[in-house]
């Protein structure tokens, strides 16, 4: 359930935007313990000046291979946050050579009646879900 919109610099071919949408959400199926088919991922390219991601004064190195990842979620715990935060890390550098970086994630999260995934429904106020 949880909604993964990726911000990232023109210029990764479909194979690289896949493999970095398939580690990501390898990384939120554990982290969050969610079903396999609770994807939910948008992609969202942009020019190089239209990605200002500095390092709020930690030091860190940021490429034109930065990535956003923005969540949207019912609430989790911290510990998932967390959990989360390191298997994303963690994953993306080994599978994508994601430098850990290059990663930034936000996670806002909703309530059950924030939700419908489609039919006009609020499916997990409904039951349906």
């Amino acid at each position: 359930m949880p909604l993964l919109r990726f911000d990232v610099i023109e210029g990764r071919s479909d194979e690289e935007l896949k493999l970095l949408l398939d580690t990501a959400h390898e990384a939120m199926l554990e982290a969050f313990d969610v079903p396999e088919r609770d994807r939910y991922q948008i992609v969202h390219t942009h020019k190089a000046n239209e990605m200002i991601i500095e390092d709020t004064g930690l030091g860190l190195t940021r490429s034109n291979q930065v990535v956003v990842i923005s969540v949207t979620s019912k609430t989790r715990t911290e510990e998932k946050k967390q959990t989360l935060y390191r298997l994303l890390a963690e994953r993306l550098e080994a599978a994508c050579g994601l430098s850990p970086d290059d990663l930034m994630v936000s996670i806002v999260e909703n309530d059950a009646a924030d939700w419908s995934f489609g039919l006009g429904k609020a499916q997990f106020l409904t039951g349906d879900l």
